[in-house]
């Protein structure tokens, strides 16, 4: 009888602590949650891409409460300056609408150029993160080698020829800028037929040492490639913790595994 007891009030006991636990995750969401509501996330896609490469991490954020812009932007027809300007206002007109007090941006490789191009000349008061996903930030040694190719400048575009490596590529000649910015960037190659162009560890088209900007917060290298880093599950909680805290959340050493592996999305358009 006292072993029954006993037994008893053990499950009791468990029974009550994951009640606890779950409370306090409750509480850790609904906090989350309110935070976002009252900020607004802009996506920009890399070059040759859509909104479509995009829609796992909109899908993540809209679901944490977060009021999110995911739209297209023709990289591939206009060289960088044009393309900041074509992407970001919408974006921040959409933003602006409501009554938001903070303005975030996630980008894809280009992406990120843009937003450094366009906060040279403009100011966005809300203006609070940034989280660059392999962005070219010192250029790429993919742009020096084929720029000259037409089958390159073809599927790039102007702003292929502005990516390069040299003191007056575009992304060499940015002054800092505001904001508080974390950049992820793979060292698992997505592209093995550039890899060997590239010199040092690399995620297919961007070395990991051109990815890193003077004025960067936090750095985070995972085992990705250049192709799908925006569809990996560790990459977007490592966005959303960004996103709240404003650093990456380095007691995850790596993205191996399980969670190597992509979200799942109704698209079926990987672009």
């Amino acid at each position: 009888m006292i072993r029954i007891i006993r037994r008893t009030g053990l499950i009791k006991y468990l029974i009550l602590i994951g009640c606890l636990f779950a409370r306090g995750e409750n509480i850790y969401a609904e906090t989350q949650i309110n935070q976002a509501q009252n900020a607004c996330v802009i996506l920009l896609h890399g070059l040759g891409r859509t909104s479509s490469s995009m829609s796992t991490i909109a899908q993540s954020l809209i679901g944490l409460g977060y009021r999110v812009w995911n739209e297209s932007y023709p990289s591939r027809d206009k060289p960088v300056g044009e393309l900041a300007l074509e992407a970001i206002r919408p974006a921040l007109d959409y933003c602006r609408a409501s009554e938001i007090e903070e303005i975030h941006f996630v980008t894809h490789s280009l992406g990120g150029i843009l937003v450094r191009y366009y906060l040279q000349d403009h100011t966005i008061e809300q203006l609070r993160r940034i989280v660059m996903l392999s962005p070219p930030n010192k250029g790429s040694e993919i742009a020096d080698q084929l720029k000259e190719f037409k089958l390159y400048q073809f599927v790039t575009g102007p702003a292929g020829q502005q990516l390069g490596t040299d003191t007056y590529s575009v992304p060499n000649q940015l002054d800092p800028i505001a904001g508080e910015i974390g950049v992820i960037i793979g060292k698992s190659t997505s592209d093995p037929w550039f890899s060997w162009l590239i010199p040092g560890e690399d995620d297919g088209k961007v070395s990991v040492a051109r990815a890193r900007l003077d004025e960067m917060k936090d750095f985070l290298v995972v085992e990705q490639g250049h192709t799908f880093i925006m569809r990996k599950a560790q990459v977007i909680r490592q966005i959303e913790h960004f996103l709240k805290y404003g650093e990456f959340d380095h007691s995850i050493s790596s993205i191996s595994g399980e969670n190597n592996k992509s979200i799942s999305s109704p698209y079926t358009e990987e672009q």
